[in-house]
């Protein structure tokens, strides 16, 4: 039966969730307005005759009946989480659990935050490109690609000058060659409607 938690301090007792499916395996705990599903026993959920407590700071119990702990817990005013339900006896930690699923999704939330968002950038080439307009191109690809982001180089033909996409493509080998101390081709040059496509990303 799933048992829908409430972390609070004057009432630790779970309420029966009598709407729910029978045999789900996950419990529900709601702490600082986030409910957090996981597969693992907490206070009232726990049962059998002893387990090994770590109390909590780390520090060994020894072996104690599940009321036991129950009480020590309630006394403390922690909760009992089982943290290795397969050790023979089980392992049991006294703990703030809602501080610490508040913690834990904070940390990780923080951890998304700090990760680089990759970005995919576009410059447009034309087979006539002047040498004062590349330049300029090449200095935005190379700013692009410091700053860690993929490149997307697009160059299109017009009219007749599809005919020609060996000029295209000589145009593209030439930014990839002025590039390649900081830059891999991800995708070679290849054709998209009227439009060659050549994707660069940052050497590593």
């Amino acid at each position: 039966m799933v048992r829908i938690l409430e972390r609070s301090r004057s009432a630790r007792s779970p309420i029966h969730c009598l709407a729910c499916p029978r045999g789900t395996a996950f419990i529900l705990w709601r702490t600082h307005n986030i409910v957090v599903a996981k597969k693992q026993r907490v206070n009232e959920d726990i049962s059998g005759d002893n387990i090994r407590l770590v109390d909590d700071g780390g520090g060994q119990l020894g072996i104690v009946s599940v009321s036991e702990a129950k009480e020590m817990a309630e006394a403390r005013d922690l909760d009992l989480v089982e943290i290795s339900p397969n050790a023979e006896p089980p392992v049991c930690r006294l703990m703030d659990y809602g501080k610490f699923l508040y913690s834990a999704a904070k940390k990780k939330q923080e951890s998304r935050k700090k990760q680089k968002q990759i970005t995919v950038k576009e410059i447009k080439f034309r087979p006539g490109t002047d040498i004062g307009d590349y330049d300029i191109k090449v200095r935005n690809l190379t700013r692009f690609l410091d700053a860690g982001n993929k490149v997307k180089v697009t160059l299109r033909f017009r009219g007749r000058e599809l005919a020609h996409q060996e000029l295209g493509m000589n145009m593209l080998e030439r930014v990839r060659d002025d590039l390649a101390e900081i830059a891999v081709v991800e995708q070679m040059p290849k054709m998209e409607g009227r439009q060659m496509v050549m994707v660069l990303a940052p050497r590593r």
